[in-house]
């Protein structure tokens, strides 16, 4: 009868530890994206310890984006998040950042009235009319981010009248209104279906929805919307020491005092306001 052998958790470490420094290594050095790790049977098994402290470990690891879990199925090496730091850039300039290789797919684009929400964002009456692209972004080829963008027609007529242009930032700066500032309102959300299926996203629904206001010397030159994966992106805000505002004290304004009367003494009179 062949023995089993028991890999025992040493003393000196909280158990779940010890499980989850088996994971990582065997994740590190053996397994690759989409791998199945060790079920909750074998690893209790492996080490002699309860189903509660090898859930404890895969749960950890879960919760750091390493593993993730599918239904009825088990749970597997999650892909790597893409941490985009938020600044004023193009999704293209900040991939080439990052070593990736940005693609983009033109889903539908128009000229048309700008609504109650586009116009408020843009400081335009509902009427006014923009110009709306949304496109599919592409990181190293694999979908990240649903974007929509408005731009009012007023400040680039002929935008769209030789197609999409690969940089909407880069045509708004070719006619004088380069982007200067902007504003992200960045919240969790659930994928609508439609949204789940043009970015591949399966067993997964959480997205980051980004909404930007960007500004130029003018005022408001864009508004969009953009759907990012949850699970494959990740946003990071560089934040700095806060530094204590500076307001300048107003001075006192100088007193004035009549010029003296010819012949009056001036004994005490600290200035001189000129008679017109």
């Amino acid at each position: 009868m062949a023995a089993t052998t028991q890999a025992r958790a040493p003393k000196g470490g909280h158990k779940h530890q010890i499980v989850r420094a088996y994971l990582s290594d065997l994740i590190a050095n053996e397994l690759t994206i989409g791998d199945a790790v060790p079920s909750e049977r074998v690893l209790t098994e492996k080490f002699g310890v309860s189903r509660m402290t090898v859930r404890q470990a895969l749960e950890s690891l879960v919760a750091d984006g390493v593993l993730q879990r599918e239904q009825g199925r088990g749970t597997f090496v999650a892909p790597q998040h893409t941490d985009f730091e938020m600044r004023l850039t193009t999704f293209g300039e900040e991939a080439r950042r990052l070593g990736l290789v940005p693609s983009t797919q033109v889903i539908d684009s128009d000229t048309l009235a700008a609504g109650r929400v586009v116009a408020e964002a843009l400081g335009i009456a509902p009427e006014d009319r923009v110009h709306y692209v949304e496109r599919l972004r592409f990181a190293d080829g694999t979908p990240m981010a649903v974007e929509r963008a408005w731009v009012p027609v007023t400040l680039a007529p002929d935008l769209l009248d030789d197609g999409v242009p690969d940089s909407l930032y880069g045509a708004l700066r070719e006619r004088g209104h380069s982007p200067t500032w902007g504003e992200d309102t960045i919240m969790a959300a659930e994928a609508s279906t439609a949204e789940q299926a043009i970015l591949a996203m399966t067993n997964v629904r959480a997205v980051l929805r980004a909404h930007r206001k960007t500004y130029s010397d003018d005022g408001a030159c864009m508004y969009s919307q953009m759907c990012y994966r949850g699970d494959r992106y990740s946003v990071v805000v560089p934040l700095r020491e806060a530094r204590p505002t500076i307001v300048p004290r107003l001075a006192p304004a100088p007193e004035l005092h009549a010029e003296p009367a010819p012949g009056a003494g001036t004994t005490g009179t600290t200035g001189t306001a000129e008679t017109a």
